[in-house]
């Protein structure tokens, strides 16, 4: 077996393809390997369009980059025919070895796409030698292709929530199924709010899915998205999920501390330490912080009591149970907490008492918040895959491509990378 022969069955080539020629040039760095494909003399073409044995009625040079041979750049280059069709006219022959319009042959871009699931898109950039807006270009085209294929039809529990994709007021709004253990984004979208919700049902319904057949809605205390909801999904229920809840009280209790920390120094390693659930591994400092704080008259030290006994009302095991407590507990801590420093936790708990029966209805719920709260993990690791994204639709791609079911269209690169494919 000879070279040309090698490198043809690297590639998977067919008739009336084949490899040409090969030149490896050791005078540039990094060393560069071209592999020259030609058809045979008078082969005929498919035409795109119909699939009839074309004559080529004339060729275009073009080069793809291809797996690095060894350590060695690899680049395919041929003349791409355009067919002469007596139905259709003349068109463009898309080549076997890439997709149209791709400057990387499928191999290139699969072992991009396998990398990209891993780690930093501008770390395989490094790594391939090649500037990331391109592989961008490859993740996105993928990705896009794998959302428009998802099936949303069995789809009648959401779970929705905000995130700011880079710092300041800049938001995507994330979907997912409740039903779903692994991979359950449905939908991504800029922005926040009301118009979200009126997307996401477009969204569904285009891909299969039917508004009525929405029962449940998981959301935050966002007056937005609980009124969209009842006007875009009006046979589901809403619920406020039990996270967002001590999102909340956290969230009044650290302003407190920073309020009180501009007058009076505080424990040092405190800032952490209170915001951890207790039962969580500590530092030996922050463990020290936090015994400082319980032995004192601190205004945060009372904050952080109010935090902590929300555990009192999530742990009611009836829907009666926590209906009371959850009343209890707001009743005694606006007596507790007097207006000024506690304004925040004050706010926070008539904000809850506000959605009480949204937030009750977790306790009805056969859908645990669970995923929501494993969320923030997901928005967390998308940002560090799509580490200098320039634009929104970046992050929201590596949202999907972290969290979604993008299922066959995925898992063909390692297939096509385990094997080369027939043309």
């Amino acid at each position: 077996m000879d070279t040309n022969q090698l490198f043809s069955i690297g590639l998977g080539l067919e008739a009336p393809w084949r490899i040409a020629s090969t030149n490896l040039d050791v005078d540039v760095i990094p060393h560069r390997l071209d592999l020259r494909i030609e058809a045979e003399r008078g082969a005929l073409y498919p035409c795109p369009d119909c699939g009839k044995p074309c004559k080529a009625h004339d060729f275009t040079e073009r080069t793809w980059r291809h797996l690095n041979f060894f350590q060695h750049h690899c680049y395919v280059t041929a003349p791409v025919p355009r067919t002469d069709c007596p139905e259709h006219g003349i068109k463009t022959v898309t080549v076997p070895w890439a997709r149209e319009g791709s400057r990387f042959t499928m191999f290139f871009e699969a072992m991009v796409m396998l990398l990209a699931r891993e780690m930093p898109v501008a770390a395989v950039a490094r790594y391939a030698h090649e500037h990331d807006t391109r592989l961008w270009r490859i993740v996105e085209h993928y990705v896009a292709k794998a959302v428009a294929e998802m099936d949303l039809s069995s789809v009648k529990a959401i779970g929705l929530d905000e995130t700011a994709s880079k710092r300041g007021h800049n938001y995507v709004t994330v979907f997912i199924d409740m039903e779903r253990k692994h991979k359950p984004v449905l939908f991504v979208t800029p922005g926040k709010g009301k118009d979200t919700l009126a997307k996401f049902k477009q969204h569904l319904e285009k891909q299969g899915g039917k508004a009525a057949h929405v029962l449940e809605v998981v959301c935050d205390m966002s007056g937005a998205f609980i009124e969209a909801t009842k006007e875009h999904f009006e046979h589901a229920a809403v619920t406020v999920d039990w996270f967002h809840v001590t999102q909340l009280v956290s969230k009044a209790m650290d302003e407190v501390r920073r309020a009180e920390g501009k007058r009076e120094p505080l424990p040092k390693h405190l800032r952490y330490a209170i915001l951890k659930n207790p039962q969580t591994k500590m530092t030996e400092k922050q463990t020290e912080a936090l015994y400082e704080l319980e032995n004192s008259n601190l205004a945060t030290a009372q904050a952080y009591r109010c935090k902590e006994s929300l555990a009192w009302v999530r742990q009611a095991e009836t829907p009666q149970g926590a209906a009371w407590r959850m009343t209890r507990f707001v009743s005694y801590w606006l007596h507790e907490l007097k207006a000024g420093i506690f304004e925040p936790l004050r706010k926070s708990l008539t904000t809850i008492a506000g959605y009480r029966s949204l937030i009750l209805r977790r306790w009805k719920s056969t859908y645990s918040n669970a995923r929501l709260e494993g969320m923030n993990g997901l928005f967390q690791a998308a940002r560090a895959r799509a580490r200098g994204y320039r634009k929104v639709e970046t992050f929201m791609t590596m949202v999907y491509l972290i969290g979604a079911p993008l299922g066959k269209v995925l898992d063909q690169f390692t297939t096509q990378l385990a094997r080369p494919k027939s043309t």
